[in-house]
């Protein structure tokens, strides 16, 4: 009985193997053949190209900047006051920034086409100063923000002659470096080990 029942567990064993080895199984090819590389050689490539010349650590740090936060807050019609959602977001961007002392920021306001040109570069130049200000009473040093600009309503998101909620805005953008680093020097690790850090520190991803 005891027999029977190990040639049983053999053959069914046998026919799970049979059932994965398909076509599209890995057992009948070599090893490795099916693993996917994805993304695993770009912080090499990142750091080659950094250290080449051909990327610069500013570049590097505004892709993850925009892919991290917000870049963006929006406003009423006429208007440079922050309401509840634009502070939220402004929180995001002061809490990423404040981990990365080394860069610096610009801010650029923009307006709707509604109202004359020179009025828009104004209200456009109100919005970026009331989101440095903004991000400087939440802890980000008025030294990292190297400039406000206004565009006024000259770089519209959506083109409209009327009222357009989504070209009220204002962009913050990494606009370089402390100093300009012509090679690594051990910078970005450093940027990046502070980054960890503060994640495991803060209970943050």
């Amino acid at each position: 009985m005891a027999m029977n029942r190990r040639f049983f567990l053999m053959g069914t064993a046998g026919l799970a193997l049979g059932a994965c080895a398909g076509p599209h199984s890995s057992f009948d090819r070599e090893a490795g053949v099916l693993i996917d590389e994805g993304g695993f050689g770009n912080p090499t490539m990142n750091n080659h190209l950094v250290q080449t010349g051909r990327i610069s650590l500013a570049e590097i740090m505004s892709r993850r900047f925009h892919a991290e936060v917000p870049s963006m807050v929006n406003f009423a019609f006429d208007s440079a006051r922050l309401d509840g959602e634009a502070m939220a977001i402004l929180k995001q961007q002061a809490h990423w920034m404040r981990q990365f002392p080394e860069l610096r920021f610009r801010i650029y306001g923009h307006t709707d086409a509604v109202g004359s040109a020179s009025y828009n570069q104004a209200l456009g130049m109100r919005r970026a100063r009331a989101v440095q200000n903004a991000l400087v009473s939440l802890g980000v040093p008025r030294r990292s923000i190297e400039a406000v600009v206004s565009r006024g309503q000259t770089q519209p998101l959506i083109v409209s002659e009327g009222r357009e909620p989504a070209n009220r805005r204002t962009v913050t953008e990494i606009s370089g470096l402390v100093r300009r680093a012509t090679r690594m020097d051990g910078e970005y690790a450093q940027i990046l080990h502070r980054r960890y850090v503060s994640s495991a520190s803060d209970g943050s991803d």
